[in-house]
């Protein structure tokens, strides 16, 4: 058994965490920010970066007290070193090397998005290689084949907003808040699918995702004046949900994977949970999702990354550099519009 320190300060949740290869969470200490960048309607770069210095140190303090070990009985240190708010993904890598330094343990640079793809392993042990993956977050939303650690085949990607995007920006459009996705989830509680919205394409040959256009017609269905913020909500979560069913559902056929798997900030959703729940039936595979604390940014997810990455001997040096952009799948095909984002 291995013991892993893992690090997050990717965007504006400051997180430490002590997690053991056995999948035993000694402790997760997690700050967020979210008052600090309420009265803007989004996270502020330099804000997050900010805030991440004042809060790690402490959280990583009080995650060794709750676990009731030391840094000298940890086996590897992992840091998320991107992609993410470059000044946020610097302060904690460099935390994490100089602790690595300091106490002579490996570290492990780990990609932010490989903890979200890897996190659905620490909570269920029976999910085994290959499974698809809908990775669905704030930044990012990809249809990939898992094959194993730091083995990704991206299948499908964004060609514009991706689904969190979306979410937020409805948020704001409507008046409701931030952090923009569990305040559209509670307003669609109360509301009705009602409201035409598109369904961007839906049905189409291309794998692709599209959420631009469906964010632009909440824009103009809130300022007709003619709908309950409420329905708008319901039918904005489930115009997004068709799609990212629908996206899923065109690359089940496809592939050899043996389960379905939905892991990010948005599978924290219960609307999108549920749904993807019933396709994976609907095609006899299992349907894993890690409990929604972990679908948002954590620390346990990169400190199981870690520990997943240790064991196959993927460790890294201290000059390793932060990365604000780091796709899990470098030769994957650029696709029309998503840019540097795919």
């Amino acid at each position: 058994m291995t013991l892993i320190l893992g690090l997050e300060s990717s965007c504006d949740e400051t997180a430490a965490a002590l997690v053991t290869s056995d999948r035993r969470i000694l402790s997760h200490k997690l700050a967020g920010q979210e008052a600090a960048h309420r009265p803007y309607g989004g996270v502020v770069p330099e804000i997050a970066a900010r805030a991440h210095v004042e809060a790690l140190e402490p959280l990583i303090e009080a995650a060794f007290a709750e676990a009731g070990v030391t840094l000298s009985q940890v086996d590897a240190v992992a840091a998320t070193a991107g992609p993410g708010l470059i000044g946020g993904v610097m302060v904690g890598l460099v935390t994490g090397k100089a602790l690595a330094h300091a106490a002579g343990k490996p570290l492990v640079a780990v990609n932010h998005l490989e903890g979200h793809a890897l996190s659905p392993r620490l909570a269920d042990p029976d999910l085994d290689f290959p499974y698809l993956l809908l990775l669905v977050s704030g930044g990012h939303c990809q249809l990939l084949l898992v094959e194993g650690v730091g083995r990704y085949r991206r299948l499908a990607t964004t060609i514009d907003d991706a689904a969190g995007e979306a979410f937020d920006k409805t948020a704001k459009i409507l008046g409701l808040g931030f952090p923009g996705g569990p305040a559209v989830e509670r307003a669609a509680a109360t509301g009705k699918d009602i409201v035409p919205l598109p369904r961007p394409l839906l049905g189409s040959a291309e794998p692709h995702f599209s959420f631009a256009g469906l964010k632009s017609a909440v824009l103009r269905a809130h300022d007709t004046g003619q709908w309950r913020v409420e329905d708008i909500a319901a039918s904005f979560q489930q115009a997004t949900v068709d799609c990212l069913v629908d996206r899923t559902r065109r690359q089940l056929g496809d592939t050899d994977a043996t389960a379905l798997v939905v892991a990010g900030g948005v599978a924290a959703n219960t609307a999108v949970r549920a749904a993807l729940e019933t396709l994976a039936s609907d095609y006899g595979l299992p349907f894993s999702v890690p409990p929604q604390w972990l679908c948002t940014d954590n620390a346990a997810m990169i400190a199981w990354a870690g520990a997943e990455r240790f064991a196959a001997g993927l460790t890294d040096p201290l000059d390793i550099a932060a990365r604000p952009r780091w796709p899990l799948d470098p030769d994957a095909e650029k696709v029309r519009g998503a840019g540097v984002k795919a």
